[in-house]
């Protein structure tokens, strides 16, 4: 209901009383806002704070500048990116708007230095408060988590993942820009929910009627500020979670483009009474009718938010009451759906994903063999931290290596929700951990270096460049061997690799460089160290193979290459080198 009031308040002045209120009506009836009101989560504050803003700054900017309106412009600066991160357009909003737009008052304090500026200098430097807004959440992470970025921006931020660097992050972006213009505007796939089906025309004309009222009633920068945030909606196009939790990340836009279907009725009533001036007042019916189109769908999210809550139960509530009941009390269970199994169960959580276990975010995006090197790590310094048991989607999970005897599983059908049908409760298991730590069989002399690929602190010690090679998280992954002694051996590695380069300590006075490959096809791989050709290697066909290479050296470190050589692609997965 307040979204609805400031939704009344911005869009007055542009399109009038009754295409106000219908544009208000159509955002009490979109479900996206029902939805997720049901399920707690932010996106109707989110929306009423955006809305709130914009229609503060458009009166600012319009010349009613009470002193009042200042502070509650920097408190929606303040307040938004604790929200989410989009609420940073409310500090964009209020530093443009009190720095573009000073008021030439003495109300503000100035002491200090501040006393001999001008009024509308002293307001320029007070609208710099609005920064104190982004820099709250990066020096809260900082202090709490060691990191300056949120661990759900490092998940779920495409400009954070490692696999989606330059032109892989443009090539991303306009592939959901164009889910968005294709399938979400015109309401089909997964906005059919709330959107009714072939809507996109009359969400582009709303977009553009937007400027046409601007241009009528003569307060460009109000149209401005809601056009900026309709098309703010294209900004979650750069998250890998675009598509996530029925689009949450979209809908806080989307009250912004119901004030366009209001435009869009006051441009077509404008229409009409050039025709017969009777038909002036259509506005408030034509967005009445739009706004009951989208009532219509209120049922519809209405059920599956009650189907989603079932199935949540059904499946989530119903392992985390198992784990209260059967698992023991000092049990640190490992999830990657944290919410339903933690309150639930009572136990300490382990969340795989990062989101609510402080470090764990970066090797979730880097991909399970960088879990399994991670856990392997935890094992040798701080095994207590290990999870004593799983509860997890396997092929989220997607590492078997560390799941031991299931325990129980949940299975739900009918949703569209939950992050897999099946959800399985495993003992964690680790005696297959460190079962490939050396080459086999073992070599004579002594160890000079190792690189451990998908270890990314050992990737980070020796340059690895993951970009250089190709592949990406789902490439990343555990590979198993068993010996001609019968002994499983499990190792992680990067697939779908054309190019390695790394550094590494050669042996002083020659020695032996052996590397650890997969090609399932098989394939030629040429090294270089330090630019000089050292071989040409037939790597055969399987999960893994060793190679040993004759190299020399002076004890320093040197620069490795590998290059397909044949158009195939190779798993690299582990190096050392030995001296003589």
């Amino acid at each position: 209901m307040l979204l609805a009031v400031e939704v009344v308040r911005l869009a007055r002045p542009l399109v009038g009383e009754w295409p106000a209120l219908g544009a208000a009506a159509a955002t009490l009836g979109f479900g996206g806002y029902t939805w997720f009101a049901a399920s707690g989560m932010e996106v109707s504050p989110l929306a009423w704070l955006l809305a709130l803003t914009a229609r503060l700054a458009a009166s600012w900017i319009e010349g009613d500048r009470p002193v009042a309106r200042r502070w509650h412009l920097l408190a929606a600066a303040t307040l938004g990116p604790l929200l989410r991160p989009e609420g940073m357009l409310c500090s964009a909003i209020a530093l443009a708007t009190l720095a573009l737009w000073p008021a030439d008052d003495g109300d503000l304090p100035a002491t200090g230095p501040l006393r001999r500026l001008p009024g509308p200098v002293r307001s320029r430097v007070w609208a710099a408060g609005a920064l104190l807004g982004p820099a709250l959440p990066p020096l809260i992470n900082r202090a709490l988590t060691g990191h300056f970025s949120t661990t759900t921006t490092q998940v779920k931020w495409l400009g954070l993942n490692p696999y989606y660097g330059g032109s892989h992050f443009w090539a991303s972006t306009r592939a959901n820009l164009d889910t968005f213009y294709t399938f979400l505007l015109d309401g089909r796939e997964w906005s059919a929910i709330f959107v009714p089906s072939g809507s996109r025309t009359v969400a582009l004309l709303a977009f553009v009627s937007l400027g046409y009222v601007g241009w009528r009633s003569r307060r460009w920068e109000r149209a401005a500020l809601v056009l900026l945030l309709a098309a703010s909606m294209a900004l979650p196009a750069t998250y890998l979670s675009f598509l996530w939790n029925r689009l949450r990340y979209l809908w806080p836009f989307a009250f912004a483009w119901c004030i366009g279907l209001g435009a869009l009725g006051r441009a077509a009533a404008d229409l009409a009474a050039a025709i017969r001036p009777r038909f002036a007042l259509a506005g408030g019916v034509l967005t009445g009718l739009a706004a009951g189109m989208l009532m219509h769908h209120l049922p519809w999210s209405m059920d599956d938010v009650a189907q989603s809550a079932s199935a949540i139960h059904r499946q989530q509530v119903l392992l985390g009451r198992w784990a209260h009941d059967h698992l023991p009390e000092g049990a640190r269970i490992g999830v990657n759906d944290t919410g339903a199994i933690a309150y639930f169960s009572g136990r300490r959580v382990f969340d795989v994903v990062g989101l609510t276990t402080p470090r764990e975010a970066r090797y979730w995006v880097a991909g399970a063999g960088s879990r399994f090197e991670h856990y392997e790590r935890l094992h040798l310094t701080s095994p207590d931290q290990l999870p004593t048991h799983f509860i997890v989607y396997p092929h989220w999970m997607a590492c078997d290596a560390v799941l031991g005897r299931e325990l129980t599983r949940a299975t739900v059908t009918d949703q569209s929700i939950l992050g897999g049908t099946t959800m399985v409760a495993h003992e964690a298991r680790y005696d297959r951990l460190h079962t490939g730590d050396r080459p086999d069989p073992p070599l004579t002399g002594a160890l000079v270096d190792e690189l451990d690929v998908s270890d990314l602190e050992s990737e980070d010690e020796h340059r690895y460049d993951v970009a250089i090679g190709g592949g990406n998280d789902t490439d990343n992954l555990v590979r198993s061997t068993v010996t001609d002694l019968g002994t499983e051996r499990h190792d992680a590695g990067r697939g779908k690799r054309t190019r390695d380069r790394f550094t590494l300590r050669m042996p002083a006075g020659g020695g032996r460089l052996v590397a650890r490959w997969g090609a399932l096809s098989g394939a030629t791989l040429a090294v270089k160290i330090d630019g000089r050709e050292a071989g040409l290697v037939e790597v055969e066909p399987g999960a893994w193979v060793e190679h040993v290479l004759e190299v020399g050296g002076s004890g320093a470190p040197a620069v490795v290459e590998i290059e397909a050589r044949d158009g195939r692609t190779f798993t690299s997965m582990h190096y050392w080198t030995y001296a003589r």
